[in-house]
């Protein structure tokens, strides 16, 4: 998968009743869980720094030309085919250089007693069900600033930096605190509902615009024998990915962003009970396949590309992941979510898109300056075509994508963006409070509610005090939209 899965932070619970609780859920294994005490002491000794090369033209961040490079990544739903591209154009650049490159699942389990002892990788790929917390890791200053990246000059154009290259939100996703960029979202994600267009001709009936007409097309699908909905049980964090715009749409971004702010009674706000009682009928009515709260996202993914059910909540790396079951003639496709009625704040096509699949550069890697060349040769047209070509998703990259035949799924994502224009929604939640988001307002929240053991007040409520808890927390690293 993408960037989107279980994550350790405290969220509000103490570092003890947490461990407890994450290994209840099955969603983080305790000896994970001591990374945070590792970066709040620091951690063991520092990794002993490559000595810099001199800076040129051709190496504007001064690379060691001869120095290793440590290269740690996420093998998930991108895959490992483009990183191991990216790391031949930089050996083509730098011969003497040799990366040594590690793709794993297991990105807390392995990279922890390295953090620990203070000799992490050179450049991570922090994504996946074991992500590092972006919130803890900024807050304990464990990352290099990667600003050196942002006003280097690009590779395709010299006459521009790097900064000036990235698709808009980028550089604003890596701040936590001010100017510093932390990490580098190398995809550009499209979240919303996706479907197969084949599937929905086959029903004569259009992607529903009203919450009245999703109704009424999940009426129609259930009578064809075909379930509306599904979605990864077991991560209920998916949820969110068509459940967060629609919010946005039918209350407006300000919503969102009180909620990102962990003000009180965001969640009570009419737009987020209106929305989680909309979810709440989708179960209710028997909309949603049955056995889903028990399906992982490849189970529940597998089930939607055999035409099990029509509709799942996912990002745009589900295109590449679900691709050994998606049949030739899917006619993949993804729409932003659905609304209420005409009184929404927002209009029809309000969508969630946002980088993804977060690459960072630890304060103590031996060679910073190779990690971020790495990243700039990633940054290039010729590693973002691959990239797109690889793995049917759009990069960081602005553009990128000329001269190239888009597959259906990433065709339909240019054309959500293209609707939706302005009205693009970016909650932060995930990168600012991970295990809020995950643990408690996913699983302990919406899981609940969408398996049928919580009604939408209730998940509220309960969200609610998740998010005040988080709050008032002073162990925890709080952020606000500037």
């Amino acid at each position: 998968m993408g960037s989107t899965s279980a994550h350790s932070n405290e969220g509000g619970l103490g570092r003890r009743d947490l461990i407890k609780r994450s290994a209840a859920l099955g969603l983080v294994s305790v000896p994970a869980m001591g990374f945070l005490s590792a970066c709040a002491s620091g951690g063991g000794q520092s990794n002993d720094k490559v000595e810099k090369g001199v800076k040129s033209d051709k190496n504007p961040l001064g690379v060691n030309e001869s120095a290793a490079l440590d290269f740690v990544l996420f093998d998930g739903g991108f895959g490992q085919q483009y990183a191991k591209d990216a790391i031949k154009l930089y050996e083509t650049r730098y011969p003497k250089a040799k990366v040594k490159f590690t793709p794993t699942q297991k990105i807390t389990t392995e990279l922890q007693p390295r953090f620990n002892g203070g000799n992490p990788p050179d450049l991570i790929d922090n994504s996946g069900a074991e992500q590092m917390d972006m919130g803890v890791l900024v807050g304990q200053k464990q990352l290099t600033d990667l600003t050196p990246l942002l006003d280097a000059p690009s590779i395709d154009d010299p006459s521009k930096k790097v900064r000036d290259t990235l698709r808009p939100g980028i550089i604003e996703m890596g701040q936590f605190d001010g100017e510093p960029c932390w990490m580098l979202n190398y995809a550009y994600t499209v979240y919303g509902v996706w479907y197969s267009q084949k599937l929905l001709d086959s029903l004569e009936v259009k992607y529903p615009e009203t919450w009245d007409e999703m109704l009424a097309v999940c009426a129609k699908a259930k009578s064809k024998g075909i379930a509306p909905w599904t979605y990864a049980g077991k991560y209920p964090y998916y949820l969110p990915f068509s459940l967060y715009p629609m919010i946005g749409k039918v209350g407006g971004r300000e919503v969102l962003d009180a909620i990102d702010n962990l003000e009180p009674k965001a969640w009570e706000h009419p737009a987020v009970k209106a929305c989680f009682e909309a979810y709440y009928e989708l179960q209710r009515k028997g909309y949603i396949l049955q056995g889903t709260p028990g399906l992982d996202h490849i189970q529940s993914q597998t089930a939607w590309t055999e035409g099990k059910a029509l509709f799942i909540p996912n990002g745009s790396w589900v295109e590449n992941e679900a691709a050994k079951t998606m049949p030739a003639d899917f006619g993949l496709a993804v729409s932003a979510p659905t609304g209420l009625d005409a009184s929404d704040k927002m209009p029809f096509g309000t969508i969630w898109a946002a980088g993804g699949e977060p690459f960072i550069v630890p304060a103590k890697a031996a060679n910073p300056e190779g990690a971020m060349e790495q990243l700039r040769v990633m940054l290039s047209e010729e590693s973002s075509k691959a990239f797109t070509q690889s793995v049917k998703s759009l990069s960081a990259l602005n553009g990128g994508v000329k001269g190239l035949e888009l597959s259906p799924g990433l065709k339909s994502g240019v054309a959500a963006l293209d609707k939706a224009g302005t009205n693009v929604v970016n909650p932060r939640l995930q990168d600012w409070y991970v295990a809020l988001q995950k643990e408690k307002i996913g699983t302990a929240g919406l899981g609940e509610m969408m398996a049928g053991r919580a009604t939408p007040a209730e998940t509220i409520k309960k969200i609610q005090k998740f998010a005040d808890d988080a709050a008032k927390d002073p162990n925890i690293k709080h952020y606000k939209h500037q």
